[in-house]
């Protein structure tokens, strides 16, 4: 089953949309799902449901709600691309993380589940560097984070499991920042990454032509798997 349901922000002066999809029965846990720069699409969508139907209650906030609701676009189309770009350059990553910390806290008090996980991709997985780094989130996980690089002095405040799923071919993470990311990271032993050569950004989107069959299905494994060791 699934619905739209407003949060309250952090600061209790708002509400914003999040996309639910619920399992059968009582969730075993809660799985954040955070977007590219596409909004709550079908391929947000689809993975929130995948969650459900291994048991977890998963929360797709609208991300750029302060600049527009109910955004929906197409990858595949430029135009379309190049508004994602827009809202991205226009969003305030600060309040979009405390944004996180208000989900956080209505999943553990309005849906009464405890243990919360976390999964973003492209601008989403910096934000699920963020969320490592400033929430007690329990588990977070991203793919092919942007921007990474440059906030790894943030990286002592990890204190709980985080995985990166890195495609060595990203143009919008490039060699140079990977390198960086693996000095950086490797030794915090809360922290896993894992590399994918040869494949680029976005390969483990649900639709469209950016998606490479054989290294999502490795990615989702890992994160499945993940999740599971970390959240029960």
């Amino acid at each position: 089953m699934s619905e739209t349901v407003r949060i309250p922000t952090f600061e209790g002066d708002a509400d914003f949309p999040a996309h639910v999809a619920r399992p059968e029965g009582t969730p075993k846990a809660a799985i954040i799902v955070v977007q590219e720069i596409f909004g709550v699409n079908a391929d947000v969508r689809k993975k929130a449901a995948h969650w459900a139907s291994l048991g977890y209650l998963a929360v797709a906030p609208e991300v750029f709600w302060r600049q527009a609701e109910g955004i929906e676009l197409d990858s595949d189309v430029p135009e379309q691309f190049q508004k994602g770009v827009a809202y991205m350059g226009k969003h305030d990553m600060d309040a979009g993380i405390r944004d996180i910390e208000a989900v956080i806290r209505w999943i553990r008090s309005h849906e009464s589940v405890a243990r919360v996980g976390l999964v973003g991709f492209c601008m989403g997985g910096r934000i699920a560097y963020m969320t490592a780094t400033r929430t007690d989130i329990d588990a977070s996980v991203g793919y092919y984070g942007v921007g990474i690089a440059d906030m790894l002095g943030e990286s002592q405040a990890i204190a709980k499991p985080l995985l990166l799923h890195i495609p060595m071919a990203d143009g919008f993470v490039p060699p140079e920042a990977q390198g960086r990311m693996h000095a950086g990271l490797d030794p915090n032993p809360h922290v896993t990454l894992f590399d994918y050569e040869g494949l680029d950004h976005g390969f483990a989107a649900e639709h469209g032509e950016r998606r490479d069959e054989a290294g999502a299905r490795l990615a989702d494994s890992r994160t499945e798997a993940f999740f599971s060791e970390n959240l029960g």
